[in-house]
């Protein structure tokens, strides 16, 4: 059984993937809360108001110190380090997540698609590498992984726009804007301009939608008791894209998010349909 602090970390960090993850066997189980912890410790840090920057430079260089031996001490980091060698992660996914969490020190904006696509490699691509390793996924099956993870992180930047506004930053890539004369994201903006962002967040949903379908033709490469979770979350990504795409301004009233209730119960009708 994991300890409290990171049972704690990923259950405040994440309802969608906390509570699908309750339904993987008790050793897969256990090694994702680990993973997300150390996830969500470092985007806690670059995530903070003001952001803890000199914290950041600790933990990725405590990082480097552990991983050639040298224990931090930091229950969540060192679980890490064991769960990452047992399960055979590459060192470079590790570091290519660091590296998108630094670039959220010191970037604000995206120009290009391409630019937003190598911060998500980073900071969700590899993730879904790591899960595979935990999940014993066939590595012929990495590109679908890669796949859902990018597929997630996007709606997480359409549903977060308002956040991130108050973060000053804007993930949805500057040539989409201007695509649809948008200025910038601002809810002033938005509002004197609701049909512009209405076609702008339909532009990003299909683009969200592209890349779950890769996803989806690798869900073959998982067995049946770790299969459903994961569908079982891509469900709840895509029912949050539709909400918003029927609602665009809604993320600028609250946070799209599925209940607990709706997450469950919509695990249980995939326990009695999907064989």
């Amino acid at each position: 059984m994991v300890e409290s602090r990171i049972h704690n970390i990923f259950k405040k960090g994440s309802r969608t993937y906390f509570y699908n993850s309750l339904f993987f066997p008790r050793d897969v189980r256990d090694d994702v809360f680990i993973l997300y912890s150390f996830v969500r410790e470092a985007d806690d840090l670059v995530d903070a108001v003001p952001q803890k920057k000199e914290e950041f430079c600790g933990f990725y260089n405590n990082f480097c110190l552990a991983w050639d031996g040298t224990p931090s001490k930091d229950l969540v980091l060192d679980s890490f380090i064991e769960l990452a060698k047992r399960r055979n992660f590459e060192k470079d996914w590790i570091l290519a997540f660091l590296r998108s969490m630094e670039m959220d020190l010191v970037k604000r904006h995206y120009e290009t698609v391409e630019e937003v696509e190598e911060y998500i490699y980073g900071s969700a691509e590899v993730v879904g590498l790591m899960m595979c390793r935990i999940l014993g996924v066939d590595d012929r099956y990495l590109q679908n992984a890669r796949a859902l993870g990018k597929a997630m992180q996007y709606i997480n930047f359409i549903r977060d726009i308002q956040e991130d506004n108050r973060l000053g930053r804007t993930y949805i890539p500057r040539s989409d804007l201007d695509m649809f004369g948008l200025p910038d994201l601002s809810e002033e903006t938005v509002r004197k301009h609701p049909e512009c962002f209405a076609a702008l967040i339909d532009h990003q949903v299909e683009r969200y939608l592209r890349w779950q379908s890769e996803a989806e033709t690798g869900y073959g490469g998982l067995e049946r008791n770790t299969r459903i979770p994961i569908m079982n979350a891509s469900d709840m990504y895509k029912w949050t894209a539709m909400k918003i795409l029927r609602d665009p301004m809604i993320v600028f009233r609250k946070k799209v998010k599925p209940s607990k209730v709706r997450i469950v119960l919509n695990m249980i009708g995939k326990k009695f349909t999907v064989k």
